[in-house]
């Protein structure tokens, strides 16, 4: 990108980049896209990014070469980016003045690259059970998921999780829920729910009901739900108060429906609601997550797949609401190990 806009998104060759101190050069297999990255190429979203900027967060790949002092890898070890990459564990940075956020593709400059070099602190290592595509998914979305109800919720069996949406955190939220024996609910179009089933959610509610509220209490015996994975912002989060069990907890995490969040007082006090502010997680938890999956075999759903020049394409399929994930597939190299 030479500036802000669809239109300024252009491929441009480069010398590929060499690694210093402490940093590793990664060939990149795939890339997956999030709302977060169309954000931010079509608007900005008022991050101090410095053109030309490449855009992206999500990568995985291989280490073909690395600096001096590198003894987190070797070359040849298959790797993936840490979405906030300076997080290693513990409470965010920042304040409450001024909260940090500095992630790849974002603050600092993204991934959408052949090769890319990074600090080694800023990748860790990609679960054996998943191919570049499927692995490229779990920086930000899986992540972020497994925050919420894992790290910050300590989600157990029993326990009854609403979701609301089909997108990349969504299924991966179904996906942890069910790994943790939770009941899960799914807020979704009827056209995505026999998928939804497929993948383990154990009840459909349409979005599109006047009565949401209605069917869940019919669903849940009047209980509601204990978690609650709040996707979309705005005035729903109001709606997730209502939905919430008496002690229940609410993970707002998007804001397709705005930034200005609106909820009756009455429903989060009365029933003693947890609201937690998600935004993605550390890499302590991130190493956690990666080898769950890895125990489990959990695969991430792919919506659908582009080669790096039909960027546009995968960005025009992220505005339709996908059902998983948007995965960019880097160029063949005719070395199939990543080298040089």
């Amino acid at each position: 990108m030479d500036g802000i806009g669809r239109d300024r998104l252009a491929l441009r060759e480069r010398p590929i980049p060499v690694p210093g101190r402490h940093e590793v050069l990664v060939a990149v297999g795939a890339v997956a896209l999030n709302h977060r990255d169309k954000m931010v190429i079509e608007s900005g979203r008022g991050l101090p990014l410095s053109f030309p900027f490449t855009p992206g967060s999500d990568l995985a790949g291989r280490i073909v070469a690395t600096g001096e002092g590198v003894e987190r890898f070797a070359i040849g070890d298959r790797v993936i980016s840490c979405f906030t990459p300076e997080w290693i564990d513990g409470l965010r940075a920042g304040t409450a003045r001024t909260p940090v956020y500095r992630t790849l593709g974002g603050f600092f400059a993204g991934v959408l690259a052949d090769y890319v070099v990074l600090p080694d602190h800023w990748l860790i290592a990609a679960p054996a059970t998943l191919d570049d595509v499927q692995a490229s998914t779990l920086p930000c979305a899986a992540l972020t998921a497994w925050f919420a109800l894992v790290e910050r919720g300590r989600i157990r069996a029993g326990d009854t999780v609403l979701i609301r949406g089909t997108g990349g955190v969504a299924l991966f939220a179904l996906q942890f829920a069910k790994m943790h024996g939770a009941t899960a609910i799914l807020s979704c179009s009827p056209e995505k729910g026999d998928h939804a089933r497929a993948l383990g959610a154990d009840q459909i509610i349409d979005r599109h009901r006047t009565d949401e509220l209605d069917a869940l209490y019919a669903l849940t015996g009047d209980r509601g739900a204990d978690h609650i994975v709040e996707t979309v912002g705005g005035a729903h989060l109001g709606l997730s108060a209502q939905a919430a069990a008496v002690g229940g907890r609410i993970y707002q995490i998007g804001a397709l429906d705005g930034f200005d969040l609106s909820s009756p007082a009455m429903p989060l006090m009365m029933k003693d609601v947890t609201i937690h502010g998600i935004a993605t997680g550390h890499r302590r938890a991130f190493e956690d997550m990666v080898r769950a999956v890895e125990r489990v075999r959990m695969e991430p759903v792919i919506d659908s797949r582009f080669p790096l020049s039909g960027l546009p394409d995968a960005l025009d399929r992220l505005d339709t609401g996908p059902f998983g994930k948007i995965v960019i597939e880097m160029s063949d190299r005719t070395n199939q190990d990543g080298s040089i």
